[in-house]
């Protein structure tokens, strides 16, 4: 589900105007799509407006329409700050603790869950092998890709499935012993605040951030394959020729990756998190208390945090079929950036990377 941790290099020179900005921003895009995407589309909020919107490429191969700067796309593991978020509010309420392990709430769900706390599982420190690399969900070969787009993407799973599945892998290290990313970390977080609140971490969601932020375009489906309203198609490149992939059964990542938004919705949830909004001052502290990952990389609990030529930037990223996204923004909730492409052409990531990281320093460090 992560698209990787970015690391951010130096920031190309930028105008001081918008108008002369979004020449640069829109480079981006467009440079995305000469790498090989099949569309690209990218807002920037500042001060609770949006400055530049933008978009390269076309919404569905052979039809020529250009993509929705507008549209709804999956978000992957940028799922996960919106888990986090949940997980944090019920923290300030008294309802759980960072430091409450698995097996208090969960008793029996994994061998060493009394190991396991709520903060490791946010900070991924748990140690817990990561779902989507069991051999039942991992593409390891062409023909197994081809299985997958055929029959394998819709099928459904509940979260203590995908929590068995990694349940039945060894264990990556003991809890705490260093950082590793897993994906299993906020399923079971998800099934934490299901067994505290008594209802769908989803509805959580719902109820606690989207409605209160109006984000009318965010959703976290639970087993719905359908992408409603304007939106990009996904593809894989496969040497027959492209396979759509846009509809597939999100349930077989869960909250680990299930959520579908806009470029609009989520640099608005994101300054929403990082301007205070969301958490008490203890939480978001807690938020922002980082693991380090590699050297100008951390991640907190639920946040990337990357070094950067204008300071720290906060977001995360997220890929899952087909999709490629990230949200960005400063660290004290005045400039946030997101984006989504459609990255297609698998042997151009190095090249799509590098234009991303271009589009994401030259408009949050301009």
């Amino acid at each position: 589900m992560l698209a990787g941790a970015m690391v951010i290099g130096a920031a190309p020179t930028a105008s001081a105007s918008v108008v002369a900005g979004a020449d640069t921003w829109q480079g981006g895009l467009d440079s995305l799509v000469a790498a090989g995407a099949t569309s690209a589309i990218a807002e920037l909020r500042q001060d609770g407006r949006t400055v530049w919107r933008g978009g390269a490429g076309v919404s569905e191969l052979g039809s020529g329409r250009p993509v929705a700067e507008q549209g709804r796309f999956r978000i992957g593991s940028v799922t996960k700050p919106f888990v986090a978020t949940i997980v944090l509010q019920l923290v300030g309420e008294g309802r759980l603790a960072l430091s409450d392990t698995v097996e208090q709430h969960l008793p029996g769900l994994l061998p060493g869950g009394a190991g396991v706390t709520v903060r490791r599982l946010l900070n991924h420190t748990s140690g817990l092998a990561d779902f989507t690399k069991h051999p039942d969900l991992a593409f390891t070969d062409e023909e197994s890709i081809r299985r997958w787009v055929a029959e394998g993407r819709w099928d459904g799973y509940q979260p203590r499935e995908l929590a068995a599945l990694a349940a039945a892998m060894p264990v990556r290290f003991q809890p705490g012993e260093r950082w590793e990313y897993s994906n299993t970390n906020y399923v079971i977080a998800s099934m934490l605040v299901e067994q505290v609140t008594g209802h769908r971490w989803e509805q959580e969601v719902r109820d606690r951030i989207v409605r209160p932020l109006g984000l009318q375009h965010t959703d976290f489906p639970r087993d719905s394959a359908r992408i409603s309203g304007p939106h990009a198609h996904a593809y894989f490149d496969l040497p027959e020729g492209p396979a759509d992939v846009t509809e597939f059964n999100p349930s077989a990542v869960g909250a680990a990756g299930s959520g579908l938004s806009t470029t609009a919705d989520l640099n608005r949830f994101q300054s929403a998190l990082l301007g205070g909004e969301l958490l008490r001052p203890a939480e978001q502290a807690e938020l922002l208390r980082t693991e380090t990952v590699r050297p100008g990389v951390g991640y907190g609990l639920g946040l990337q945090r990357m070094d950067s030529p204008c300071g720290p930037l906060w977001g995360h990223t997220g890929s899952t079929k087909g999709f490629q996204t990230a949200m960005v923004g400063t660290a004290d909730g005045r400039r946030q950036v997101s984006v989504s492409y459609v990255p297609y052409d698998h042997t151009k990531g190095a090249v799509q990377q590098k234009a991303l990281m271009g589009l994401l320093v030259g408009s949050l460090c301009a």
